[in-house]
């Protein structure tokens, strides 16, 4: 059957898609995913694009969506993700001119004579947190503080993936709480909430979360605490900093005037490349660095040749050319996500998983599968809280929850979530930014995999969850709670 267009085009009219539709491309992409990664090694993107394929063909051949609609889904979501595509670039930019300049050496040889093993890890989450409250930017915390943290933890001899899981879980706690941050800012608009409630209701799920954090990773430091810590590497290390880079306090206003740019709500860009240039400013006259060599440093990193294995390990790094890799994963992520998106595969499987909401407990939980499950397949998280904010709307309403119920929930999976999926573009940053492997960061990033918990346990139990109209709610959360635990108990 066939129907015309807007512009008198004749196109077929398309079937609606129904959940086995969605489901074959997804166990296409975790089968393929599985195989490649665990028994060849190669990169995820060519079994994300054959994924995207696959869903692209049962959309024209079994649901009758021809390409141009198609195309046209993919280009919009690429479209909506560029911004962070050129963000990425410019922070390769910004890492190879702060290392060219000396502004991580300095950061690094600061922190290893004032750090020990036993306050690291804490004082990392908190410095994190502290940078990322104030720009409202987990992406700016980890180009930023971020980076020099990871090359002080593996002075000490922290493991590099539990550093990341500590940068990653204050940056993205900071994150969520700025009123200067995207994802704060959006979380309520898709909700209908207002900004600053929604920061208060958030502080419910995440203050339990953080605390549990930081007594994780304090017992993490003081593991570590108790080995020897190696001073003939460490000093090496000291040594070799000094003698390649000139060392002095006077590079942390590099830093500092990058970071006030992003507090005065600099765009990223901009400040970004300011950051950069300040770097560039440093590099020539407090390195006495000719232009050439930080122009290439701009593209191609800086190459440390110390000789000191640690140090150059570090500081071999940086450059626009190293975040390429990552920029094509995640067009390959949004080509898959686009296709699912305009094909209603996404909504398919939300609609499912809102099916099996029952109770006030179970819509919550499906909110935070259905934002893990968007993060995983549209593999961004600004499309992650857009898609399911969009679904369930209307179904908080229905059952009496405020909106700001909805808005916290959005962001305890939505924003949390997000950087513990290596295809998701900010996974994917986190992983090129800080320099680690794929997955092996997620199961120390406490705070993120804590967070949706604890909002799950809420909702089954009935605390801190705001209702439209509150008459006869407050008398029955006992009543839930003793309700919810006897049944789980059976």
């Amino acid at each position: 059957m066939k129907k015309n267009d807007c512009n008198g085009r004749t196109t077929k009219e398309v079937k609606e898609t129904k959940f086995i539709h969605a489901m074959i491309p997804l166990i296409f992409l975790v089968g393929s995913l599985f195989y490649t990664l665990k028994f060849t090694g190669a990169d995820p993107h060519i079994p994300i694009m054959m994924s995207g394929m696959l869903a692209a063909c049962i959309a024209m051949f079994s649901l009758k969506y021809n390409w141009d609609e198609i195309l046209e889904g993919i280009l919009e979501t690429i479209k909506s993700s560029m911004e962070a595509a050129i963000i990425l670039l410019i922070i390769g930019m910004v890492v190879g001119s702060w290392i060219i300049s000396g502004v991580v050496p300095t950061m690094i040889f600061y922190g290893l004579k004032i750090m020990s093993p036993s306050i690291f890890l804490p004082a990392t989450l908190m410095l994190s947190f502290i940078v990322a409250i104030a720009t409202g930017s987990s992406w700016s915390t980890a180009a930023t503080i971020g980076i020099a943290l990871m090359g002080v933890g593996a002075g000490l001899g922290i493991p590099a993936q539990i550093t990341a899981g500590a940068i990653i879980s204050g940056a993205y706690m900071g994150d969520k709480l700025s009123p200067l941050s995207d994802t704060t800012n959006l979380a309520p608009a898709m909700a209908g909430s207002k900004l600053f409630e929604h920061i208060k209701y958030m502080l419910y799920t995440t203050i339990p979360s953080f605390i549990i954090t930081i007594i994780l990773f304090m017992i993490i430091g003081n593991k570590y605490s108790n080995s020897q810590i190696n001073t003939e590497v460490l000093n090496s290390i000291l040594e070799t900093l000094n003698s390649q880079f000139v060392i002095t306090p006077v590079l942390f206003i590099v830093p500092i005037i990058t970071i006030g740019l992003v507090i005065k709500k600099i765009p990223a860009i901009p400040g970004l490349v300011c950051g950069s240039i300040i770097g560039g400013i440093a590099a020539v006259f407090i390195q006495g660095v000719k232009l050439k060599d930080f122009v290439t440093s701009l593209q191609i990193g800086y190459v440390s040749n110390s000789g000191n294995n640690v140090v150059d390990s570090l500081l071999t790094r940086g450059g626009m050319n190293s975040m390429m890799w990552t920029v094509s994963l995640i067009i390959c992520a949004l080509f898959f996500g686009g296709v699912m998106e305009r094909t209603g595969m996404l909504s398919a499987i939300a609609n499912k998983i809102l099916e099996l909401a029952n109770s006030t407990g179970s819509l919550i939980l499906a909110t935070l599968l259905t934002a893990l499950a968007a993060n995983a397949l549209a593999s961004e998280q600004y499309l992650s809280i857009v898609i399911t904010g969009r679904i369930f709307k209307d179904a908080y309403r229905k059952r009496n929850l405020h909106p700001v119920t909805l808005s916290r929930v959005l962001e305890d999976s939505g924003t949390m979530t997000s950087p513990l999926i290596p295809w998701n573009s900010c996974g994917a940053y986190m992983i090129a930014t800080l320099g680690i492997a794929p997955w092996v960061y997620v199961p120390y990033c406490f705070l993120n995999l804590i967070n949706p918990v604890i909002s799950a346990i809420y909702g089954y139990t009935g605390l801190t969850i705001k209702y439209i109209d509150e008459s006869n709610i407050k008398k029955n959360k006992l009543k839930n709670i003793i309700t919810t635990i006897f049944n789980f108990s059976k």
